[in-house]
């Protein structure tokens, strides 16, 4: 990913807000000038998406809260990450973001 500190510096914290479930459009639609922003918004929506997909089967026995638990602590680490600076791509979740034009 391209390294402009100042860019990093600036959004860090909006990048992590990215993480918080429908926060992530806030980013998304104020910053986007800032490819660090941008890139941890559009993570974070297609988390916020897969959970409210997860919150669907959420009833399901084990299943269910498992899934909603693994969920949370990938936006956990992803916000961690995004405060630090690092443009960390989450597995599977980055595959889709990339796919996001707005």
């Amino acid at each position: 990913m391209p390294e402009d500190k100042k860019d990093i510096e600036d959004n860090k914290v909006l990048a992590a807000i990215s993480y918080l479930w429908i926060l992530c459009l806030v980013p998304l639609f104020l910053k986007r000038d800032s490819k660090f922003a941008q890139f941890h918004a559009k993570q974070g929506l297609v988390l916020f998406v897969l959970e409210l997909l997860g919150s669907l089967v959420f009833w399901f026995p084990l299943f269910g809260q498992v899934l909603m638990l693994g969920l949370f602590v990938v936006a956990i680490f992803g916000a961690y990450k995004a405060i630090n600076g690092e443009w960390y791509k989450i597995p599977y979740i980055y595959d889709f973001s990339k796919k996001i034009n707005l």
